[in-house]
């Protein structure tokens, strides 16, 4: 018989399309929470109609190699030491497989979503971004999204709960956002609080182990004489600020004051007076000078007091606005890091040092989405930028701005909110911080008083349980834990990634805010402080036509002797006394 063209060809068709709909059908789960992460609650459910950007990520096809060049060009005793790559080799190694950009596109054009209606861009590897309703996002990823509320910052978000991909695309995708990762840039913690105007005598960490402590240290407060001093940067005039930069990077709508600096200067550091900062807007970011940010003004003030005058740049980076359940129009989805990084590893303006204090409890982030962002430090460090975070004070789950001393003492370093597990079991843990526990970050601790300097009880230190220990600090931790004995036992992970790295004072900080001088404390006053030191040693390197430092974990714990070892002082939290400060490494300050 002879079959008619028409129908032979329908039948091939027919025939094709149960394979290929099959293929797409064979899902498996890439995230999905117990419960609802802490913080948030139920509103209702997402209306399917509304519209956002969807972004895919897709892997990195030669991550392995630039994690392996990056271990030796941090290595103080590697021949290639300093050796960074370049912005384009290092976007050359992170880019995907043609086979998973194809696996993708074909993926979206089963779902009715063709090649003219795809945004690709770089910046940590490609990305892919979609305009879809929740109803095509939900068919996408056997998913479920609703609009959940955050009361402590009023924020609204359409997240899911769960999302599942073929089981083909894992391979070739990254993750998928916005799915399971609750936070916002409103929702996050900042890590500083104001004290009281009278606190116990404050000293900085010191990398100058033999330098006394100086009298502009005296009392109750900590100023830019002081650190300078401490630090023994003092003498030292930046040669290299033609090309040397620092960065600092802000969220929750926090805004650096122009006029507060100045006063700031006027008081602390007169020959800085007159000097400026550049302000970098990253999507959407404000610059609202009538509101000065308590976090802002702390982070660029110390910032610019201790490295002038090397050029300072603020990045305000914009938050997702308030979901509105009746309207229709598209959302901006964005999320904390994943914005500012694909905006800076897309720029060819990048500082050789950044500082961010802000960070989340590591279980309240998917692990999928942590060690994306993870890899996109590691990214910064292979092309010479070192990365400074905040180790967090843990004091809440919640974004707290203003603190009592009494509440500031009640901090639980160890764990932030309740302690519990949010794997269904409510499990009391200590609860690491991240971004400060990815490997790729130098996580700040906290310290104060002098003669001896000790560990300040909100420090935030510990292990993480996303990252495993790296070998630059094995050493280190592997001596420390003897000394713990079954003390804090199932309370913590022992083979992950331990932090803080580097510590300094966190208390007593003088800082102008609206025309007035606070006293303001917190990891995010060690953070700024800390990476203004590192880049005076970056502009020393500079302008003797050296390379930055880059990732310089690895420098960190193969110098111990170039620090002040703190070795009392403790970090309580979740009903323990948390860890305790020895003779060499230690969870707490270093």
């Amino acid at each position: 018989m002879i079959w008619p063209a028409v129908i032979v060809l329908g039948l091939v068709r027919f025939s094709l399309a149960i394979p290929l709909a099959r293929r797409w059908d064979d899902v498996t789960v890439k995230h999905s929470w117990v419960e609802l992460p802490r913080g948030w609650e139920y509103h209702s459910s997402a209306p399917v109609d509304h519209k956002f950007d969807m972004r895919i990520a897709l892997k990195e096809n030669g991550i392995d190699a630039l994690i392996a060049n990056l271990w030796e060009t941090s290595d103080p005793n590697h021949a290639r030491y300093g050796q960074h790559l370049s912005p384009a080799e290092a976007e050359a190694l992170v880019a995907p497989h043609p086979d998973s950009r194809n696996a993708v596109d074909a993926w979206l054009e089963h779902h009715g979503i063709f090649p003219e209606n795809i945004v690709y861009s770089t910046g940590g590897g490609e990305w892919v971004t979609i305009r879809v309703s929740v109803a095509e996002a939900e068919r996408m990823l056997h998913t479920k999204y609703n609009v959940y509320h955050h009361p402590s910052s009023s924020e609204r978000v359409v997240r899911a709960m769960s999302y599942s991909l073929p089981r083909e695309l894992h391979n070739h995708i990254d993750m998928v956002t916005p799915t399971t990762y609750f936070s916002t840039t409103r929702s996050m913690r900042a890590t500083s609080f104001l004290e009281p105007a009278a606190q116990a005598t404050p000293k900085i960490h010191e990398f100058n182990v033999a330098a006394p402590p100086p009298s502009s240290c005296g009392g109750s407060t900590v100023t830019i004489a002081c650190l300078r001093n401490l630090y023994n940067t003092a003498g030292y005039s930046p040669k290299a600020t033609p090309v040397n930069q620092l960065g600092v990077v802000g969220y929750l709508g926090e805004y650096a004051n122009r006029a507060d600096l100045q006063s700031f200067f006027k008081t602390y550091r007169p020959d800085a007076v007159g000097s400026k900062y550049q302000t970098v807007l990253v999507n959407g970011g404000g610059d609202d000078q009538s509101q000065p940010g308590m976090e802002a003004n702390l982070d660029i003030q110390y910032a610019t007091g201790m490295s002038f005058p090397t050029p300072n740049i603020y990045y305000s980076t914009g938050g997702s606005p308030p979901f509105t359940p009746d309207s229709l129009t598209p959302e901006n989805t964005n999320e904390p890091y994943f914005d500012w990084l694909k905006y800076i590893l897309n720029t060819t303006n990048i500082p050789q040092t950044i500082s961010t204090s802000y960070g989340d409890n590591e279980q309240s982030v998917p692990q999928d989405y942590a060690v994306k962002v993870c890899k996109m430090f590691a990214h910064l460090g292979s092309i010479g930028t070192t990365v400074f975070f905040s180790s967090g004070d843990n004091g809440s789950a919640q974004s707290v701005h203003l603190r009592s001393n009494t509440h500031a003492n009640k901090l639980l370093s160890v764990g932030g909110g309740d302690c519990l597990s949010n794997d269904g079991t409510n499990t009391t843990r200590f609860q690491p911080s991240f971004p400060a526990s990815c490997p790729w970050v130098t996580a700040v601790g906290g310290t104060t008083r002098s003669n001896p300097e000790v560990a300040i009880n909100f420090s935030g230190g510990g292990f993480s349980r996303y990252f495993a220990q790296p070998s630059y600090q094995a050493k280190a931790v592997s001596k420390y834990l003897p000394s713990l004995g079954s003390t804090n036992s199932g309370l913590y992970s022992s083979s992950g990634r331990a932090y803080p790295d580097v510590s300094a004072q966190a208390s007593g900080y003088q800082v102008v805010i609206n025309g007035t001088v606070q006293s303001v404390g917190g990891t995010s006053a060690s953070a700024p402080t800390v990476a203004a030191v590192f880049s005076l040693v970056n502009d020393v390197r500079l302008a003797a036509d050296k390379p930055s430092l880059g990732f310089v974990n690895p420098l960190i714990y193969s110098n111990p002797s170039a620090f002040n070892d703190i070795v009392s002082g403790s970090n309580p939290g979740c009903g323990t006394n948390g860890f305790s400060a020895v003779p060499g490494w230690d969870p707490v300050c270093n």
